[in-house]
């Protein structure tokens, strides 16, 4: 299985402004390009913070000190790489309670902003997509059963497995698999194990 990773659904090529930019400039970029928040870079073009509508909205209730980016960013900015896998970065967004993050390559430059938004690409795939995804790597390919052993019925990214198995632990390992595909929402399993497989497992006991 191939998940797909944040370089894949992140927005390349962000927008992003400099320690000095203004107030209004910063509030006409993301009016322009419709986004929420935006970048703050150094003259190297890495990410020294982000400037949200939020800290926007702050500043101008507050009407006191500076108006730059700068002055009105969240910092320090926590980063996410191109190859890490969608879930690898919604747990940094959890874990930080952040809703975007800039992308950076290994010298540590902006390429790209990913946000919450666009991990939920996820859960729009195909159900066919999901369901070809289960049956030829998953049951064919990982664990080497017949494509006919299992049916794999999906609806809105909903997984129900209903046939047989032959060993009893294969099924615990289909279910974690299966859950484990992009854009699955839930797993429903009622797989059988074979009577004989069963037996087998009990007579080794």
């Amino acid at each position: 299985m191939r998940h797909r990773s944040v370089a894949d659904l992140m927005t390349p090529t962000a927008v992003s402004v400099q320690r000095g930019t203004s107030f209004k400039e910063i509030a006409r970029l993301l009016d322009e390009y419709g986004i929420t928040a935006v970048p703050v870079v150094d003259e190297e073009n890495r990410p020294v913070g982000v400037v949200s509508e939020a800290d926007l909205l702050r500043r101008h209730t507050a009407k006191d000190g500076p108006s730059t980016a700068e002055a009105m960013m969240s910092s320090p900015v926590r980063t996410a790489r191109p190859s890490w896998t969608a879930v690898e970065a919604a747990r940094m967004m959890e874990r930080h309670r952040v809703k975007r993050l800039p992308v950076v390559d290994a010298e540590g430059r902006l390429i790209g902003v990913l946000s919450r938004s666009d991990l939920l690409q996820l859960f729009l795939r195909r159900d066919r997509s999901i369901q070809e995804e289960i049956r030829e790597d998953v049951v064919v390919r990982i664990l080497g059963l017949s494509p006919a052993a299992v049916h794999i019925d999906v609806d809105e990214g909903r997984v129900t497995l209903s046939g047989t198995v032959e060993r009893e632990s294969l099924a615990p390992i289909l279910l974690r698999l299966c859950e484990s595909v992009d854009g699955v929402v839930e797993v429903v399993n009622h797989v059988r194990v074979e009577p004989a497989g069963r037996d087998a497992r009990d007579g080794d006991a």
